[in-house]
């Protein structure tokens, strides 16, 4: 029954992020990097407003319904609202939310994206500020939504602009990418050149950090009231599985990142699963695979790069850890793949640095879509930072433990609760 519901998921994920070129290339075309006066005092008007968190079990429950307010409720329960449905009230509560908190959410972003030095003047950065003054401006203006047709119609218009951002993270790599080429070939000098040291501009870290948390939040808030609006599938709520398999998840992150192993090597190390095989939890399976994916990749990859292909090839090793009295669910991940040198571990979380070939990164950034069929952003060095953005979303994390000259272990902790509010930032 998982197994099923998340492939239809991941189906479904797979088509909305096909990237719309036609949409994103008129974007493209336009990069002012200065906002109109009168667009620039609207965005500051919002951008002062407070922005709203919410957590897994606040999504579940206002997609169950159980979150109405009482004067519906006492409606229903005295037969006034027989015409109408809980499920349009939970539809308009939460696209009435959305039209609220989105446009404040994106003004924070806009002024963020407008104040990045060096970032701010990259050709991909400027379309991608474009991209969200364009989706602002439209959401601000939608009329209210006080009837089930102005529901239906701001989901229409919601759906064409959660598909327009739909390669909004690649662009933003991109951006890190021209940055980082700029400064390589010295088109960039900072104040004291010879303390220069590109993967360390941590003004920049910390604005692509608040920008993909930020990303990370409107994706939710806008993808599950999409989904609720869409067949209901069993055990979800919205975009939400009430029994996520860590080890359905598992199985299907290995056979993808077997496959992108295989079309590289030729072969790829077997993974070898152990723990709470049993344990289901609500989460949402997209989040998850995204992060045992990128593990996996990377486990593989370094294991094949020491020991080549073969029987002599050790086994990728995944361990699912849970118990009634854990604080979190926790997923470990391990290979032999030689680790990583200690002064090259404070890196792998850098939006700014990789290790992939050149040729690797100009293929990615010929490419239009957050997630190619090859891997997350590969190539990009994104895999890393944005996997642990996804953990720490919902009050998670994601720690890396390498010995060199032996391999490395990977733990990615998960919430049991799903009651930690997003971390929003300002």
């Amino acid at each position: 029954m998982f197994r099923t519901a998340f492939r239809k998921v991941r189906h479904l994920r797979i088509q909305q992020q096909l990237c719309h070129q036609r949409c994103w290339s008129s974007a493209l075309a336009t990069e002012e990097s200065e906002m109109p006066r009168d667009v620039a005092s609207i965005v500051d008007e919002y951008a002062k407003k407070k922005q709203t968190s919410a957590s897994l079990q606040t999504l579940m429950k206002t997609g169950r319904g159980e979150l109405l307010s009482k004067s519906y409720k006492d409606e229903v329960l005295a037969g006034n609202l027989q015409n109408q449905g809980a499920s349009e009230r939970v539809l308009m509560q939460v696209a009435s939310f959305i039209r609220k908190e989105i446009p404040i959410r994106l003004a924070h972003r806009i002024q963020d994206l407008d104040r990045m030095p060096m970032m701010r003047d990259q050709p991909s950065v400027k379309a991608v500020k474009q991209v969200y003054i364009d989706s602002f401006l439209e959401l601000i203006e939608s009329p209210e939504i006080k009837t089930p047709e102005d529901e239906a119609d701001f989901a229409l218009a919601l759906e064409m602009l959660y598909q327009k951002h739909s390669c909004v993270m690649v662009q933003m790599a991109k951006g890190a990418y021209e940055l980082r080429t700029a400064v390589h070939n010295g088109e960039i000098v900072g104040n004291n050149m010879d303390g220069f040291v590109f993967e360390r501009m941590d003004d920049c870290h910390d604005f692509l950090d608040r920008f993909y948390t930020s990303r990370i939040g409107i994706r939710v808030l806008a993808g599950q009231y999409i989904a609720l609006r869409q067949e209901p599938l069993p055990n979800y709520v919205g975009m939400i599985c009430q029994n996520t398999s860590p080890y359905e998840i598992v199985r299907h992150a290995a056979e993808d990142a077997s496959m992108i192993c295989c079309s590289k090597y030729g072969d790829s190390p077997e993974v070898i699963v152990s723990g709470r095989l049993d344990l289901t939890f609500p989460y949402i399976p997209t989040h998850l695979h995204y992060i045992l994916l990128e593990l996996l990749k990377n486990a593989m990859r370094a294991t094949v790069d020491r020991h080549g292909v073969g029987f002599r090839c050790p086994p990728v090793t995944v361990v699912i850890a849970d118990g009634a009295d854990n604080e979190d669910v926790v997923i470990k991940v391990s290979d032999e793949g030689g680790g990583i040198p200690r002064s090259q571990v404070e890196k792998i979380w850098s939006y700014l640095f990789t290790t992939a070939d050149p040729s690797v990164q100009e293929n990615m950034i010929a490419s239009n879509s957050d997630n190619s069929s090859a891997s997350p952003l590969a190539g990009l060095g994104f895999g890393l930072p944005i996997s642990r953005s996804y953990a720490r979303y919902f009050g998670g994390d994601l720690d890396i433990m390498s010995m060199e000259g032996y391999g490395t272990d990977a733990f990615v902790y998960l919430t049991r609760l799903g009651n930690t509010r997003e971390p929003i930032p300002v």
